[in-house]
């Protein structure tokens, strides 16, 4: 499973899931963005975070300098201030079947690069897809439709 981190949901607002899940806040309606997490489950939520925080109910560590949240008390912590020192807030997720990922990495239909905390968090939404190509030294101008292998 993988989360789309550069797309936001704009016709969704935090505060408005709040009320819906019955969690009061004071928070200002864009507080706390509302990601397109990806197509699978687009109901349910996911929160991507530093590594400090740890869920009530618990939290999965993802590397060194990750955390996923999947319980409704990091939603409550959000509300509140409380949560992770940074977080994305996603709804939904993309997914692969066994072995459909490798293939696809195989054919050289991903670019991957290591996804350091600034990238993640620290870059807008609009810029992470250029500065994840400038991490692997590739300039997207040169980019060309054709696929092939060096």
């Amino acid at each position: 499973m993988g989360l789309i981190i550069n797309k936001t949901a704009p016709e969704l607002e935090f505060t408005k899931l709040l009320e819906q899940l019955e969690i009061s806040s004071e928070l200002p309606n864009d507080t706390v963005p509302v990601h397109f997490g990806g197509p699978v489950e687009n109901g349910r939520g996911f929160v991507l975070h530093s590594p400090e925080y740890e869920g009530q109910e618990g939290s999965l560590k993802v590397g060194q300098d990750y955390g996923l949240t999947v319980t409704l008390d990091v939603v409550r912590d959000l509300a509140t201030g409380d949560g992770p020192e940074r977080s994305i807030f996603a709804l939904g997720y993309s997914g692969w079947g066994p072995g459909q990922l490798d293939d696809e990495i195989s054919q050289n239909a991903w670019l991957t690069c290591d996804a350091t905390p600034d990238l993640v968090f620290g870059t807008a939404n609009a810029e992470k897809w250029n500065a994840a190509l400038k991490a692997l030294g590739v300039d997207a101008l040169l980019l060309s439709a054709e696929a092939g292998r060096a």
